[in-house]
C-alpha cells in the first residue's frame, strides 16, 4: 500500500515512516522537507497521489489554546480536503488517551479540535489514542524542579514506547476505517514508579511548581485498562503482543 505520514520527519512520524517500509509499504512523508506545507496546503495534494492512506503524526509547536486550535484543525482541515480530492480511502490520526478528562493544557485543547475536524471530516478514518510516552514522567519531573525538588503528579499512568504507537498506527492504516477512536497503552503505572524509583530527587511539592501543576488537572487515572468503548481488549493490544513476541524470538536468537 501507499500510505503517507503527515509529520514523516518527526518524533514519532520518522519511526512510522520505518515501520511502513520494515512491513513492505510505499511510505510517502508530508512535511516541509518535501515541499509540502500543512498550514497553508501547498505541496499537499500532490504528494497524495495514489495514496491509500494518510497517518497523521503532526504535531505543531503551539503557545496558547487559540493558537493550538487554529494550527490542529487548520492541518487537518487541509489534510482532508487533499484527500478527498486524491480519492484516499482511510484517515489515521494520532491522538491522546483521556483526552477529554484533562483541561488546562494548550495542546489538548488543539488535539480536541482536531478529532473533531477528523470526525465532521469527508474521509473514513480511526483515530488512535496513545497514553503518553515512556519519557514524559520525567519531562513532568524536569518541569516541576524549584530550588532542587520536583514534584511527580498523582496520576496513574501507562506510558507506552514510541515504537509500539508506530507499530499500532501502520497496523490500523492497512486496515478498514473503524469510524471511531480506541485507546492503546502501556503496562500499568508503570512510568510513575519505575521514574520515581530512578531519580534521587524527592516528589515535596514546592509552592511555585504546585501553582504551575494546577493549571493541568486530570480526573482520577490518564488511562484505565479495559475501559474501551467497544468492549474488550483494545484494538492495538493485539499489535503489541505480536511485537512482543517478535522481541522475544530476536532476543531468543531464533
Amino acid at each position: 500500500m501507499r500510505i503517507a505520514v503527515a509529520g514523516g520527519t518527526g518524533r514519532i512520524g520518522r519511526l512510522v515512516v520505518a515501520e511502513l517500509e520494515r512491513e513492505g509499504h510505499e511510505a510517502v512523508s508530508l512535511s516541509r522537507s518535501e515541499g509540502v506545507d500543512l498550514l497553508t496546503g501547498v505541496g499537499l495534494r500532490q504528494r497524495l497521489e495514489g495514496a491509500d492512506a494518510v497517518i497523521d503524526t503532526t504535531n505543531p509547536p503551539v503557545a496558547d489554546i487559540a493558537e493550538a486550535e487554529h494550527a490542529f484543525a487548520t492541518i487537518t482541515r487541509n489534510l482532508l480536503t487533499a484527500e478527498t480530492e486524491a480519492g484516499v480511502g482511510h484517515h489515521v490520526a494520532l491522538s491522546i488517551a483521556a483526552l477529554d478528562a484533562v483541561a488546562g493544557n494548550d495542546h489538548y485543547y488543539g488535539k480536541r479540535a482536531q478529532e473533531r475536524e477528523v470526525v465532521t471530516g469527508a474521509v473514513p478514518f480511526t483515530i488512535v489514542r496513545a497514553t503518553q510516552f515512556h519519557d514524559f514522567p520525567a519531562m513532568i519531573a524536569e518541569w516541576t524542579v524549584v530550588d532542587g525538588e520536583a514534584i511527580v503528579p498523582p496520576l496513574l499512568m501507562q506510558p507506552i514506547a514510541p515504537v509500539d504507537v508506530a507499530a499500532v498506527l501502520v497496523a490500523t492504516a492497512v486496515e478498514a476505517p473503524r469510524s471511531s477512536s480506541f485507546d492503546v497503552a502501556g503496562a500499568a503505572d508503570g512510568g510513575r514508579r519505575r521514574h520515581g524509583a530512578a531519580d534521587p530527587r524527592r516528589s515535596r511539592p514546592g509552592a511555585p511548581a504546585a501553582r504551575r501543576l494546577a493549571r493541568c488537572r486530570a480526573r482520577r487515572r490518564v488511562r484505565r485498562r479495559g475501559a474501551h468503548p467497544r468492549g474488550g481488549n483494545p484494538p492495538g493490544a493485539d499489535v503489541l503482543r505480536r511485537l512482543a513476541r517478535r522481541r522475544s524470538a530476536v532476543t531468543d536468537g531464533t
